[in-house]
């Protein structure tokens, strides 16, 4: 028998606000998150094709963290630190009373410390100073950094590993920590998602992809519109999302508060192009498929889709068939939000934010709506994605995440009992 999964603490760093309180408020009222950019550094904005984000705004880090963390970690692992810390005191592990050993942390990013990268590679290209590059660049920027930060802040000494998958990292990180747990390598596992990549490079990059909004500029709470007929690109994100996974005995053990069981995922490759998903949305069916089937649980089970919905053309239209595949004549009685309609596509983060949604959708039987959702496209169209909160009990939800690379992910939360 499968060692049972729980969630029992979350954390959040978003553009709709810092804090699982702030963001859950903020969501269920439909609040975005999307602003215009603030400018780059020499850089004038109007060079740019699109110039609106969901921006973290008025984070200070100072005000969260000791100032030695603040001052030699990337923003991405700001918002990490963050988010864990605020998951682990909701969850109330003691971890200095725990077995270190069987504590690991496990972090989805898909670009890791861009800001510093930035920075460094700019002043040295302009000042032609090699020594003068900042003592600690190398540990800074690499992928791991904010995992290797988050297990030092907090004395985990289990598994430790960063998982990047371009925008299915986190969804893959909370895989890996439920495999991890099920294994018996750990009782527990600080699981985020984290990004914090709005720096004049990595914004160009995908301005020149040609995959962001661009007709909103004097409206950007406008931008982010999933599944809506005048949808014209993502908008890009920053934030963090924590949980902790925990092995069902040892939750029990400690009395500990249960959000929501993680009782499946999936990841799979399609193999098929970098950027572009394949159009019959096959392969994305077939992970959402093989997800369900290692929860134990049939598609007439499943009452709530938080979707990967990033408000492209060919990617809502996409994920939609793949749901119409695997449900059928449900996929009209499922209820079916998108959480990038408020806060942006937040890359790496992107499915730890749709877990927490999950998380609390489960405990609360509430979930948030779709905002902009004005002119439902047909080709993608379902009958549970609404503009207003719906309330409904609900047992299952199916998390989706996809990202560059051909990379698929999906989770499935059971409401604990």
């Amino acid at each position: 028998m499968k060692t049972r999964v729980v969630v029992t603490g979350l954390g959040v760093v978003s553009p709709i606000g810092i804090g699982v309180g702030q963001f859950w408020k903020a969501a269920l009222q439909g609040r975005s998150g999307i602003t215009a950019i603030r400018p780059f550094a020499g850089f004038p904005l109007e060079a740019y094709r699109s110039r609106v984000a969901g921006q973290v705004l008025d984070f200070d880090p100072a005000h969260h963290l000791e100032s030695t963390q603040a001052e030699r970690v990337d923003r991405y692992a700001q918002f990490a630190l963050v988010a864990a810390k605020e998951a682990v005191a909701d969850s109330g592990l003691r971890i200095e009373r725990e077995s270190p050993h069987r504590i690991g942390v496990i972090v989805g990013a898909g670009m890791g410390g861009m800001v510093m990268g930035e920075r460094e590679i700019t002043q040295l290209y302009r000042n032609q100073k090699p020594n003068r590059v900042h003592p600690n660049f190398i540990p800074m920027i690499t992928l791991n950094s904010a995992s290797g930060i988050v297990a030092m802040a907090h004395g985990a000494k289990g598994p430790n590993l960063t998982i990047s998958t371009a925008c299915s990292s986190s969804a893959h990180a909370i895989g890996q920590a439920l495999t991890c747990i099920r294994s018996g390598q750990a009782d527990s596992v600080i699981v985020v998602g984290a990004d914090a990549s709005i720096t004049p490079l990595v914004f160009a990059g995908f301005c020149s992809l040609r995959v962001l909004s661009t007709g909103f500029h004097d409206a950007p709470a406008r931008a982010s519109r999933p599944f809506d007929r005048a949808r014209d690109g993502f908008v890009m994100g920053e934030g963090a999302a924590a949980l902790i996974l925990e092995s069902l005995p040892h939750a029990r053990k400690r009395k500990a508060r249960i959000y929501a069981e993680v009782a499946g995922y999936a990841g799979t490759s399609e193999a098929h192009h970098m950027v572009i998903p394949r159009e019959d949305g096959i392969e994305v069916a077939a992970t959402m498929s093989l997800a369900l089937a290692d929860a134990e649980v049939a598609p007439a089970q499943v009452d709530y889709i938080n979707a990967h919905a990033t408000s492209t053309q060919i990617g809502d239209t996409v994920e939609v068939k793949a749901i119409r595949h695997v449900f059928k004549a449900r996929a009209e009685r499922i209820l079916v939000n998108a959480t990038k309609s408020m806060i942006g596509h937040t890359l790496g983060a992107a499915g730890a934010m749709g877990a927490i949604a999950c998380s609390l959708a489960l405990e609360t039987g509430q979930v948030h709506p779709t905002v902009n959702y004005d002119d439902p496209d047909p080709a993608c169209a379902l009958a549970g994605i609404s503009r207003e909160v719906q309330e409904r009990p609900l047992k299952v939800a199916l998390l989706n995440a996809f990202g560059f690379g051909s990379n698929n992910a999906a989770v499935v939360f059971k409401k604990y009992r």
